[in-house]
């Protein structure tokens, strides 16, 4: 089962456009959402929360549409902003007066748990808080209405390495329930070297990758070698090449070739996250798979 699906989603801006989107969000596991600045992403995301419309396609989220089942959608939802959309004058207790009567099974008592584990104080004013404490509360109160989905946007931006790793393992460590599913958009590629199953990735409005991070990073291998090797019919064979005089990179899923052709003479290596979103992001050959249904 599919915790999110779109299905042939378009959406046209001055700034981009999304063409016939389609992707599957896995039940049970975490999903990297990843492409470029600007290329739609918290659009994207925005759709899957209903604030905006596409112009075509349908989005479901556990098999259902929210135009049929919103409020029932949404209490299934744990939404992480990178910004805490609370009035600051308020505290803790003010805001939780607010927000709990939008979810029907918010748990007061497991709420005040996390404020304890998490050194956030009941009583004071949100303006008084580090932008790493806001980050916090947002978590607290996404995991405190008994959610199956949640919904990341930009979780650690704008946190220190530091506060960036304990969220991090705040968010692994919570969510290791395998009925549990996330669905994390982030530009710090690092992060979801951490946590992330599977990986969804958009460029100039399409779906590139949509899979199964170890069945990418098998798939996938960095080559190095010597230039002098290459041939126009091996250069076909890349997604992304660099060329220089001492020696070329190359991401390509047929490095069996390279290898059987050259033995010792290339060198062979998985590519990390931030590899691949790079040669990709660089690359002139296009990589499409197709869309996993399962």
């Amino acid at each position: 089962m599919n915790a999110i699906e779109l299905n042939a989603i378009t959406y046209r801006r001055k700034a981009f456009e999304l063409n016939d989107i389609s992707f599957r969000v896995p039940q049970g596991f975490v999903t990297g959402f990843i492409g470029s600045n600007g290329v739609g992403k918290t659009t994207i995301i925005r759709m899957i929360m209903d604030l905006i419309e596409p112009e075509n396609g349908e989005i479901l989220i556990f098999n259902e549409t929210m135009k049929d089942n919103a409020v029932g959608i949404k209490n299934k939802i744990g939404f992480i902003y990178s910004d805490l959309y609370l009035n600051d004058k308020w505290t803790i207790k003010k805001a939780e007066s607010y927000i709990a009567p939008f979810y029907s099974h918010w748990n007061h008592t497991l709420f005040l748990d996390y404020l304890e584990k998490f050194n956030l104080p009941y009583k004071r004013k949100i303006k008084t808080f580090s932008t790493g404490m806001k980050m916090k509360l947002s978590i607290a109160i996404a995991f405190s209405h008994n959610a199956k989905l949640f919904i990341l946007d930009e979780p650690t931006s704008g946190l220190d390495p530091i506060v960036r790793n304990e969220v991090l393992d705040i968010i692994q460590k919570e969510l290791i329930d395998e009925n549990k599913s996330v669905f994390i958009s982030t530009h710090i590629i690092s992060d979801l070297e951490k946590i992330a199953d599977y990986l969804v990735y958009i460029k100039n409005g399409e779906i590139v990758l949509n899979e199964f991070l170890d069945d990418i990073l098998n798939k996938f291998k960095v080559v190095k070698g010597d230039p002098q090797h290459l041939d126009d019919e091996l250069k076909q064979l890349t997604y992304y090449l660099e060329e220089h005089k001492t020696g070329y990179i190359a991401l390509t899923e047929h490095a069996n070739v390279f290898s059987e052709i050259f033995g010792g003479s290339v060198t062979i290596t998985k590519p990390t996250i931030e590899d691949l979103m790079v040669y990709l992001e660089k690359g002139t050959h296009k990589y499409n798979h197709p869309i996993d249904e399962s």
